[in-house]
């Protein structure tokens, strides 16, 4: 009998998104980081209309390890900013999409104190029942560390508590397993990495460009940055074909 021919590793989009709003006007720099719920509304039209289904990192994890295969895209929103629940849960609930939401634990309720200075905007972050409201309607809260530092200029200890404390921390406060986790400013390396994976969780993404392939380091993830200025058909360029992988 010959043996069927093996399928060909399906590429797996993660999507990065940060503020789900219209950026405001006097904001000097960074105006990247926002997405307009009518673009973003319209990426996952775009999403749903090509077969495609919107996963939470959780969810997605059968795919990045190469035990299914599919249409799937997986879409995640940093930092844990009060407009994510808002402007993006209604989007993704209508579509039947789930989404994680990497949360900084030392900041739920307050704001966006690591970039507020250089940003000139004090962006509002989930309170606690914002983010239990997140996860009622099916999505995910993976976490960002405590404090949103660089985490290759921290200490050993340091370490272990920005990555294992926010974990135990988002546990404590939700009262659900947090097994997914993100890297702030993209910064990690070989010990960050590994210590990721020491705390607990079952995957971890970067900032690094291209789409995940099953066999990759699942605590090294590749994430495909959606900006304000990205037109749809940019989105479906970057997000659906190899135009990311080949700039990794």
């Amino acid at each position: 009998m010959t043996a069927a021919p093996m399928r060909p590793a399906t590429a797996v989009p993660i999507l990065m998104y940060h503020n789900i709003a219209r950026a405001p006007r006097k904001l000097p720099r960074l105006r990247s980081l926002y997405v307009s719920p009518g673009a973003f509304a319209r990426q996952m039209w775009l999403l749903r209309r090509l077969g495609y289904t919107g996963l939470s990192m959780a969810a997605a994890m059968p795919y990045l390890r190469g035990e299914r295969q599919g249409r799937v895209a997986v879409v995640t929103l940093d930092d844990g900013y009060a407009d994510n629940l808002e402007a993006a849960l209604p989007v993704l609930a209508r579509h039947g999409f789930s989404a994680t939401c990497y949360v900084v634990s030392g900041h739920i309720g307050q704001y966006n104190a690591w970039d507020a200075e250089r940003l000139g905007v004090r962006k509002p972050m989930m309170s606690v029942a914002q983010l239990r409201q997140w996860q009622q309607g099916g999505m995910e809260v993976g976490a960002h560390t405590r404090s949103h530092p660089r985490l290759t200029r921290c200490t050993d200890t340091q370490l272990r508590e920005e990555t294992g404390g926010s974990k135990r921390e988002l546990e404590d406060l939700l009262g659900q397993p947090v097994t997914q986790f993100c890297y702030p400013w993209g910064d990690a390396d070989d010990r960050v990495a590994n210590a990721a994976q020491e705390a607990g969780y079952d995957a971890a993404t970067t900032t690094h460009r291209g789409r995940a392939l099953p066999g990759m380091d699942l605590w090294q993830l590749p994430r495909i940055q959606v900006a304000r200025h990205h037109v749809l058909a940019q989105f479906a360029m970057k997000t659906l074909s190899g135009y990311e992988d080949r700039r990794a």
